[in-house]
């Protein structure tokens, strides 16, 4: 499962079975981290999570943000309570490449908006997956 975690959505993908394709699964709007961690909880337990990668995101020069934080203690919520072992992928440019994948779209620019976090999420899974076939 892969996770774009913000302050107000949260964008979330899956990968198949394989761990080869990751696809974007939805957008959770937050209501809170505690009902946040907890939903993304029950997600994962219903979808089988084996591990859960959380987009870190970093400043252009790679050093650590507020948002970096903020991802970092949620993730580690998530872990704690949900016992699934989670990383994190550097997610740096997934907004320009998930805005970029939609660009070759017929959708409107408010549709695009509402799944953008969901195709971040994707790219962000993807480019984890990639990472750990090449080994």
């Amino acid at each position: 499962m892969g996770v774009d975690y913000g302050l107000k959505r949260t964008g979330i993908a899956f990968s198949d079975l394989s761990a080869s394709i990751a696809t974007g699964f939805e957008v959770h709007h937050n209501q809170g981290v505690q009902k946040d961690v907890e939903y993304l909880c029950s997600l994962a337990k219903k979808m089988q999570v084996e591990k859960v990668v959380f987009g870190l995101p970093l400043n252009a020069d790679g050093s650590e943000s507020n948002q970096t934080v903020l991802t970092k203690n949620f993730a580690q919520s998530f872990a704690q309570a949900s016992q699934i072992p989670i990383d994190f992928e550097d997610e740096r440019f997934s907004s320009l490449e998930a805005e970029e994948i939609l660009s070759h779209t017929k959708l409107s620019w408010q549709e695009k908006k509402k799944i953008l976090d969901k195709v971040a999420a994707e790219v962000i899974l993807q480019n984890y997956l990639n990472k750990i076939k090449r080994g």
